[in-house]
């Protein structure tokens, strides 16, 4: 018969050395994830946030499309809205005209209106009045064909109306997504941002300064002529608005993002041109780089990003987060891509 032995109780010495040896592994674990992930320097920082940035940029820009679309959607709902209002009032009026009528004939008796008249002992009376019943029996005809037409327009109307509003609410949606998407892209930069020491900060700072230029500050934009005399006007109102800073969704006077900018000062200039960069490219005729004059419009990386080409190479733009309307060298601003001329 088989024994059955209690097994063997690992012994206290054996539990701690264990304990130790598996301590031991997790701490060289996490040393090696360490020194498999060293922290990132000053320039590979710089370049990650410059990412994101460009990521807020179009995310930035859909976010305004979805805004402009709000605006747009509000406005005719805002109209339609009143056309209905002042039909439902021609109705009202149109019903209380056909039930004056229904109302006279009542009053007129039991008796056939016809045979009424008939009886009548004065012939000329009984003329007036027949061609009056006739006449009355015409404007009921035509008040109630009226007063058909009228409900059909409302109904329309409130279909239209209707269809709107729910598309409205389908924009405020894409709304609050895409102005999340912007604060995420925003909160992971800063995040990185937060990883330098106070002098790499305070480098990139000062670079950052440096690239910038104030209203007063001279920059050589040679003395090539405008685009048109819109293009020019243009150029000259965005000038107007040098140390003005970068804000999401930005579009004047205190603050700007690219295409609020770039969209300010054609407006200026009394020009109407659209809200995004996506859609600021179809505004005009595309063109090539040696092809710019002053007062274009310069896109860069994908359509992140739009500026005026303000002549010498040079860009007016409003560039980032973090950084103000500034004129700035187009080989600074990544992969240009075309320009349009409004």
């Amino acid at each position: 018969m088989a024994s059955h032995r209690r097994p063997k109780q690992p012994s206290r010495t054996r539990v701690t050395v264990l304990t130790a040896t598996a301590a031991a592994a997790v701490a060289l674990t996490s040393q090696g994830a360490a020194q498999a992930a060293p922290k990132p320097s000053k320039d590979e920082v710089k370049s990650k946030v410059d990412a994101l940035y460009e990521d807020a940029g179009r995310a930035t820009d859909k976010y305004n499309g979805a805004k402009e679309k709000q605006e747009k959607l509000e406005k005719q709902i805002g109209d339609l809205q009143d056309k209905v209002a002042r039909g439902q009032e021609e109705l009202n009026d149109l019903r209380d005209g056909l039930g004056s009528m229904a109302s006279a004939q009542y009053r007129s008796g039991g008796i056939d209106p016809s045979l009424q008249l008939f009886l009548s002992s004065d012939p000329d009376d009984y003329l007036d009045k027949a061609s009056a019943l006739d006449q009355l029996s015409g404007k009921q005809v035509e008040a109630l064909k009226k007063i058909q037409e009228k409900q059909r327009d409302l109904a329309q109307q409130r279909k239209e109306a209707a269809g709107k509003l729910d598309d409205l609410a389908d924009t405020r949606k894409e709304l609050g997504r895409k102005k999340k998407e912007v604060q995420g892209k925003l909160g992971e930069a800063q995040k990185l941002l937060n990883t330098l020491t106070a002098k790499e900060k305070a480098d990139l700072a000062a670079k950052e300064q440096r690239a910038s230029r104030a209203a007063g500050d001279r920059v050589d934009l040679g003395k090539e002529a405008p685009a048109s005399n819109r293009g020019a006007a243009a150029l000259s109102a965005a000038a107007t608005q040098l140390g003005k800073p970068y804000v999401s969704g930005g579009s004047g006077p205190n603050s700007y993002d690219c295409s609020g900018l770039t969209q300010w000062a054609y407006a200026h200039a009394n020009v109407s041109i659209t809200r995004t960069t996506y859609t600021q490219q179809n505004d005009g005729t595309k063109i090539g780089r040696s092809q710019l004059k002053p007062g274009d419009l310069v896109f860069f990386n994908n359509l992140a990003h739009v500026g005026l080409y303000a002549g010498n190479g040079q860009v007016l733009h409003a560039p980032k987060p973090g950084a103000v309307v500034r004129y700035e060298a187009m080989e600074y601003l990544g992969n240009f891509q075309f320009g349009v001329r409004i």
